[in-house]
């Protein structure tokens, strides 16, 4: 089945190459189409500049949630599921797809999308780009240009028929998630499934944080959600030193008391991570906190400092050994 006309849109041309069932589906905000994508240069070899199947990985859009590249959203609206289909776009549609293309290939990738970027909106980080990193890319962001879109729609889900991830959320879907998630990490942590419990704390961190993001520093809006974020980076913490994430703990410790220096339950779990790696100075100067802000907690520093002495003590003898054992070999050459 082959069919060409023109989307009710300016700059818009569609083609059928395989027709869909049912009906268009119905969407609402928060309605999610998965699918594949092949993107093309409007030439005569029709470049292929990027290709879902490729990647590995179907794309995924949510209705009104400001992608990057409306155009995408209209073209996808228009589609029934199954149903594979071909959209030349004039460029006045795809000044974005350079940005949209360099976020989807580092997300293939296994690297952050968002890295390097200091603006929100896709104009901003648009000027403030020198290079995306690829240089087909900045070629398109150089020259905008017509693009042609082959498309396969898999899949339409309601808002309520999926897990919602995190940026996908309203205000209120946050903070209603944050307990939850609370909840199921120390479910997993009672289970002693450390990994999958760090999940669920980092999941909720990452919705406080953006709505942090909203508030101004320091204000009580700021502030309350700040005393959720801390005991949850306390537990994800904790899971890091139950998997031997030892520098991961160093990092978020450090992060926790540039703004809270008074947290006992901090200079704890950090001492813990210093000891681990054998930095005996750090661990003892942070126990040594730990003991002088929360004395309650001074048998469990004692315990810690003594384990900590026994620890390097033994690494000294093993150390010593070792090194004779190097002097002996090099004598006998």
């Amino acid at each position: 089945m082959e069919e060409t006309y023109l989307l009710n849109v300016e700059g818009v041309k569609k083609k059928i190459l395989h027709g869909g069932r049912g009906e268009l589906p119905k969407l609402q905000d928060g309605s999610k189409f998965t699918f594949h994508f092949q993107t093309l240069k409007d030439n005569f070899e029709r470049t292929v500049i990027d290709d879902s199947r490729e990647a590995g990985m179907p794309m995924e859009i949510i209705v009104g949630k400001m992608f990057k590249l409306e155009i995408w959203e209209t073209l996808l609206s228009s589609m029934r599921i199954g149903e594979v289909a071909e959209f030349w776009c004039d460029a006045i549609h795809t000044g974005m797809y350079a940005l949209v293309s360099r976020g989807m290939r580092r997300i293939a990738e296994g690297r952050d999308p968002l890295e390097g970027q200091k603006h929100r909106c896709g104009m901003g980080n648009m000027f403030d780009y020198h290079s995306t990193g690829y240089d087909d890319l900045d070629e398109l962001q150089r020259t905008p240009q017509p693009l042609i879109f082959i498309m396969e729609l898999f899949r339409v889900e309601d808002p309520s028929a999926y897990k919602r991830d995190t940026w996908a959320m309203s205000k209120e879907e946050k903070l209603a998630a944050v307990p939850v998630l609370h909840s199921e990490g120390n479910r997993l942590v009672l289970r002693r499934e450390f990994a999958q419990a760090a999940a669920k704390y980092q999941e909720a961190v990452i919705c406080l944080r953006n709505l942090q993001a909203k508030e101004k520093p320091w204000e009580d809006g700021w502030l309350k959600l700040e005393s959720l974020v801390t005991p949850l980076v306390l537990n994800y913490c904790q899971c890091q030193l139950e998997l031997g994430e030892y520098y991961e703990v160093l990092e978020h410790t450090t992060e926790l008391l540039q703004k809270h220096n008074d947290n006992a339950k901090a200079y704890f779990k950090r001492a813990k991570a210093h000891a681990a790696v054998w930095n005996e100075r750090e661990a003892r100067e942070d126990f040594q906190r730990v003991a002088h802000l929360d004395p309650s907690m001074a048998a469990a520093v004692k315990k810690e400092l003594k384990q900590l002495g026994e620890r390097m003590r033994k690494k000294h003898v093993e150390d010593r050994k070792r090194y004779q054992g190097l002097f002996q070999s090099s004598q006998g050459l």
